[in-house]
């Protein structure tokens, strides 16, 4: 079987979980690396045997080349990922798709055009409670949805910010929704399903940046159920906790903890408490699974030999982005939008 080589655009902190996904994928070899400053490559280089490119041009015409993993500041995405398409590239891209509805059409309908795979890292849903979840809720086993409950409230000090000036701006990086809870706010939709209106209110209350630290939000989905969204990196001192918390007539259950990767509260009408339990032990076990960038990965290698769409298309991911962007213009309006409303 031929091998299918990636190579990686972008050599901040993401691109070292993408290179080891790589790494442990069978049929998949890290071929090059990106990126405008060289010494950020000399890792890659040394460690995988990637060819280094200071010149992204340059490299998709490397005709070894097949898939482009970006890992930029989530303003460029667009502009790399059309490059990538048109050079014939399939494409798995970091979070979120892109800042904005225009450019993230651009680049499914780009792929499109160029019969190319696009794939959006949204590797939570690969975590084990999440998939458990999942499958509960696909076997309708929650019966008629009351609300459901997403929470991100974490610490991302000023320090952080402070390390790159892309950071916290709204031009390359958003705030606490678009960077830090994008996740969580993808787990609610492909949980819920899709959204009808969105109300919210933002802040930038303790960080010197140019987007919001704090935000809370509520949704209706098309089934009429609702939805409470509270997102902050304002959090003292660290990290609190991240989860999900979804309520219907016949089943209650929360995934929490730093991560979301634990079951918390799991209380269903259609499982004994024996089942709960062992159900319960097996994801303390085994809270992370198999790393989600390497579930990617394995998924585009798949999709590719198959010629079927990834898992976590564009059109999937750019429901999180939609509803991020529901929230901000929301916010901005102080008024409650319709779906169809948001620009």
């Amino acid at each position: 079987m031929k091998k299918i080589n990636f190579a990686i655009v972008g050599c901040g902190h993401i691109a070292k979980k993408h290179a080891e996904g790589i790494k442990q994928t069978s049929g998949a070899t890290l071929l090059a690396v990106c990126d405008t400053i060289k010494e950020n490559m000399e890792y890659y280089v040394e460690e995988y045997g990637a060819t280094p490119y200071e010149n992204y041009e340059e490299m998709l015409k490397n005709p070894e080349i097949d898939v482009i993993n970006i890992c930029t500041p989530s303003g460029s995405h667009a502009p790399l990922t059309i490059k990538a398409a048109k050079a014939r590239k399939h494409v798995i891209v970091e979070k979120p798709i892109a800042l904005t509805l225009k450019d993230a059409n651009a680049m499914i309908d780009t792929c499109k055009e160029n019969n190319v795979k696009l794939s959006v890292l949204h590797p939570n849903r690969f975590r084990p409670a999440m998939i458990e979840l999942k499958k509960a809720m696909s076997e309708e086993r929650f019966g008629k949805l009351s609300h459901a409950n997403a929470t991100v409230r974490w610490n991302r000090n000023q320090a952080y910010f402070d390390q790159a000036p892309w950071r916290g701006t709204k031009s390359l990086d958003g705030g606490v929704l678009m960077n830090q809870a994008i996740h969580n706010l993808d787990l609610l939709v492909w949980l819920m399903g899709d959204i009808e209106e969105i109300y919210s209110m933002s802040a930038t209350r303790l960080r010197n940046i140019e987007a919001e630290d704090v935000s809370t939000g509520l949704v209706r989905f098309k089934s009429g159920a609702l939805g409470v969204i509270e997102a902050a990196t304002t959090i003292y001192p660290k990290n609190f906790e991240e989860s999900l918390s979804i309520f219907g007539e016949e089943a209650s259950v929360k995934i929490g903890g730093a991560t979301a990767n634990f079951i918390e509260h799991w209380v269903m009408e259609s499982m004994s408490e024996e089942d709960v339990k062992s159900l319960k032990e097996s994801i303390k076990d085994n809270p992370y699974g198999k790393p989600g960038h390497q579930c990617i990965i394995e998924d585009m290698i798949q999709a590719i030999i198959n010629d079927r769409d990834p898992v976590v298309t564009g059109e999937e991911g750019i429901k999180a982005l939609q509803l991020v962007t529901g929230l901000y213009q929301s916010a901005e309006k102080g008024t409650p939008l319709k779906v169809e409303e948001i620009e």
